[in-house]
């Protein structure tokens, strides 16, 4: 039997960078954009949550694209 990956559901997660609290610790906030199509792009997903991060009064840390997948057994 052949052993089949199929794309179950992918979304951006933006992490932003708020500062740091009074003890020193770095203060992260995240944002996550679900049902994106699975065959997208990785630039063009990238492109697309740049662009709606420039909208926040927040930098960036990192853009972080989760895909989950069904392995089946066929």
């Amino acid at each position: 039997m052949a052993l089949e990956n199929r794309p179950y559901s992918t979304r951006v997660q933006i992490q932003f960078d708020l500062g740091t609290n009074e003890d020193g610790k770095k203060i992260t906030a995240s944002k996550s954009l679900s049902n994106v199509k699975p065959e997208s792009a990785d630039q063009d997903i990238y492109d697309v949550a740049m662009g709606l991060a420039a909208l926040q009064d927040h930098p960036v840390n990192v853009v972080r694209k989760v895909a989950q997948t069904d392995l089946v057994n066929v």
